[in-house]
């Protein structure tokens, strides 16, 4: 079905974390919301769908401000997600509801898009993590922890402090968020 089709596509990312992310990204969903519908789970599992076609996936680089490239690729994923509901006969209101979600995966919004967020921003830092600081440098990855780690409620906030990393260095970064999150308001 749909599902095992968007694990398929995620498998071809140039990113090696996306498939996991993808698939941890649905067990946080189904942590922090056990009653998590149809809707719910498919938005959790193809949240990032666009990085992993190379021909549409949008380009930090292309873009000055951050908020702005997150807000276009949460769109371009929506647009992805959409064309390949498409091909499954999925009801039309469970189709709009997915591409509302993820096309808010990165702002929330209401309840059902807040749950995405919080879910993605959990394992961001449970599974992405690692690999982005050894794509980027530890300025450019303590901006990204800090974006993150602001977008998620207190609550969850603890979640992600008690996580740990082979390198210390990453440890030490997001064990020190608070503080940083302090000093950046």
């Amino acid at each position: 079905g749909l599902k095992k089709k968007i694990v398929e596509i995620i498998k071809r990312s140039s990113n090696p974390e996306d498939p996991i992310h993808a698939k941890n990204t649905l067990e946080w969903m189904i942590k922090l919301e056990p009653q998590a519908d149809e809707a719910l789970k498919i938005a959790a599992l193809g949240h990032d769908i666009e990085r992993a076609i190379t021909k549409r996936k949008i380009k930090r680089e292309n873009y000055t401000n951050y908020e702005e490239f997150k807000k276009a690729h949460a769109l371009n994923s929506a647009e992805v997600l959409g064309k390949l509901m498409e091909t499954f006969k999925l009801k039309k209101e469970l189709r709009e509801e997915i591409f509302y979600l993820v096309n808010h995966h990165e702002t929330g919004g209401n309840k059902r898009a807040n749950l995405l967020k919080n879910a993605d921003s959990i394992s961001f830092f449970q599974v992405n993590l690692p690999y982005y600081f050894i794509r980027n440098n530890l300025d450019e990855t303590k901006k990204r922890c800090i974006w993150g780690y602001h977008r998620l409620p207190a609550n969850l906030r603890k979640i992600v402090s008690r996580f740990s990393y082979n390198d210390e260095r990453i440890t030490l970064l997001v064990k020190n968020l608070p503080r940083y999150l302090k000093e950046d308001t």
